[in-house]
């Protein structure tokens, strides 16, 4: 698959890229940097915060 590096914007191939979808060690390094320093971040909740959850039972009331 050809793809472009999320950093450097480098042109990459999955069949012969070791690092890939990153062109070199460097950028999957620098790009792990930014997620572990929250540079990144998710947009959405993952669960729509609106809804309920519905509430745990006991363990008694569990079917087995």
């Amino acid at each position: 698959m050809k793809w472009v590096c999320p950093i450097c914007r480098k042109p990459v191939d999955s069949q012969t890229d070791a690092d890939f979808p990153f062109c070199s060690e460097r950028c999957r390094l620098l790009d792990l940097g930014n997620w572990a320093s929250e540079k990144y971040k998710i947009s959405e909740p993952v669960m729509d915060e609106s809804i309920p959850e519905p509430p745990e039972r006991d363990a008694d009331e569990r079917e087995d």
